[in-house]
């Protein structure tokens, strides 16, 4: 027999086996998730939750598919969060701190307080890799933000209004385009892409179960 635990699903009391993930469970209680889940493997960040366990007062934040129920969690989900997305054309763009200042100058209002850091579902330094966008350091940056799934609990958490996630996005874009060191290879396999030279190896690839793919991604040849 499995081992129940109690979990409240917006306010209303369920009883779940205590092996099933936050997900998991939402369905195992008779939600159909139309929104907030996606891959399901801790990539998307679509199913950013924050939950609170009965009788202690830290508000917690986490990925449902990544996280197991506990017994009196209170659990409610936060699928899209209204982060600040400036436009802004990479060609013209260039990489000093001064284009931080003109697209996302809400950094510089940051207090130190931590919130975003505590509250990163991924455990990034998520305030350590603002301070470097700050400081027009994009490679620091890019480097600390590198595993962010732009779920939006950091700047849920924020009091200064930082859209964490998107100045990841665009330091690490900065980065690829004009600091980090060209790529010959990757270059070449672009192009060779492009003009279809692997078209008809992926249309056939594309025919095969299911389980085939998966062997052949299992045993591939890995360039050294």
């Amino acid at each position: 027999m499995e081992n129940m635990v109690n979990v409240f699903l917006f306010g209303k009391k369920y009883s779940v086996p205590d092996n099933l993930t936050i997900m998991s469970a939402m369905e195992y209680a008779g939600y159909q998730l139309v929104r907030g889940c996606g891959c399901r493997n801790g990539f998307c960040g679509a199913c950013a939750t924050i939950y609170r366990i009965k009788g202690d007062t830290e508000l917690k934040a986490c990925l449902a598919c990544q996280t197991k129920v506990e017994d009196n969690m209170y659990i409610a989900t936060l699928p899209f969060f209204p982060l600040v997305k400036q436009v802004y054309d990479m060609e013209t763009i260039k990489p000093t701190e001064a284009v931080m200042m003109q697209l996302y100058p809400e950094i510089y209002a940051c207090i130190g307080c931590n919130a975003c850091t505590k509250a990163c579902t991924q455990g990034l330094q998520v305030m350590q890799y603002i301070a470097a966008a700050q400081r027009g350091d994009f490679e620091r940056c890019a480097e600390l933000s590198f595993d962010c799934v732009m779920c939006g609990v950091c700047s849920s958490r924020c009091p200064a209004g930082i859209s964490h996630p998107q100045v990841a996005m665009l330091a690490r874009r900065i980065n690829g385009k004009y600091l980090a060191p060209g790529c010959e290879h990757l270059e070449k396999r672009v192009k060779e892409i492009k003009d279809g030279t692997f078209t008809e190896l992926i249309e056939a690839l594309m025919q095969k179960p299911l389980d085939e793919i998966k062997e052949l991604y299992n045993n591939r040849e890995i360039e050294k």
